[in-house]
């Protein structure tokens, strides 16, 4: 390629960083470097910016950094940050808006009740991105994200965008599966028009609903287990009584049993710890096999990390 075919070529827009602390960005404040972390400027950066990486590169995406534990020695390969970059809500024609991934759900809620349309009040009890609830059909005060989904757009490893209909995904309790290799960068939701008091009223009601019944002062990932078919994780765990055990900085809430909160220097070793002593305890004592609904990525230590190089990303 020629000097002038270069220049020609578009140029990146977003932020790249290198050896970035993941626990500057997770709700936990826990976690060990990426390699390379990557904040788009928009879905055309990102497009771009995926079509220049190599076909083997490790991706992990990152939103909020909610429902998420990232262990003490990081995240090989890249790490793409969906920010402010992709975090638009805009109504689109009478009764949808289009959200984009980066989007905090509470905003979505919020942007919804500005417009006078409702369906989306659950968002507000969710502490994550749009993203993050359209990849594991995430849910709150008997909402679910799934249920006002109309279509989708998400890009593959190529750049390439893709729009699909909610109909080419299969979705489950916390579970949805479609396209291989493709990520959602937004979503188009279909609700229903009321007046924007009414729906503002019931978003307040939602989050004092929230701040009621979950500890707010310690950071936490949110549910950490799964609640098994007509029962709470949190009734099984308080019942078991863990409320309150600790392992180093990481401790079982008294308020909300299903709640880790690090109490200021809480290590990814140490909530990983605790997490299988409270679902070990729940087990023994009642024979129940708690599901995690919190994800667990990255390596142990960067110590370990030298030992087990070469092996498949995490």
């Amino acid at each position: 390629m020629n000097a002038a075919a270069k220049d020609k070529q578009p140029l990146l827009r977003g932020v790249m960083r290198t050896n970035e602390r993941l626990a500057r960005h997770t709700v936990w404040g826990i976690g060990g470097p990426a390699d390379r972390f990557y904040e788009p400027a928009d879905v055309e950066d990102l497009a771009l910016f995926l079509s220049t990486l190599q076909e083997h590169e490790p991706l992990f995406w990152l939103g909020l950094g909610s429902n998420l534990l990232v262990r003490d020695g990081g995240i090989d390969g890249t790490v793409i940050y969906i920010g402010s970059g992709l975090g638009g809500v805009e109504p689109v024609g009478d009764n949808k808006i289009r959200a984009e991934a980066g989007a905090a759900c509470p905003k979505v809620a919020k942007r919804c009740a500005q417009l006078g349309l409702a369906g989306a009040e659950f968002f507000a009890g969710i502490p994550g991105t749009l993203g993050g609830a359209l990849a594991m059909n995430a849910g709150a005060f008997g909402g679910e994200t799934w249920k006002v989904v109309n279509r989708v757009e998400s890009v593959d490893r190529k750049g390439r965008i893709h729009h699909r209909s909610s109909s080419e995904y299969s979705v489950g309790y916390r579970k949805v599966e479609g396209p291989k290799n493709e990520w959602f960068v937004a979503a188009e939701l279909k609700l229903n028009r009321d007046a924007p008091e009414a729906v503002n009223e019931r978003v307040k009601a939602l989050l004092k609903r929230r701040s009621d019944s979950q500890p707010m002062g310690y950071r936490s990932c949110g549910s950490v287990f799964r609640n098994p078919a007509g029962d709470y994780a949190a009734r099984l765990i308080e019942v078991s009584g863990l409320k309150g055990t600790r392992v180093g900085d990481a401790v079982v809430s008294e308020k909300h049993a299903n709640f880790i909160l690090n109490l200021g220097h809480a290590t990814a070793a140490d909530v990983e710890s605790l997490i299988q002593l409270v679902a070990e305890r729940v087990r023994k004592d009642l024979g129940v096999e708690l599901q995690r609904e919190v994800h667990i990525v990255g390596k142990p230590t960067q110590d370990k990390a030298e030992d087990e190089r070469g092996g498949a990303p995490t």
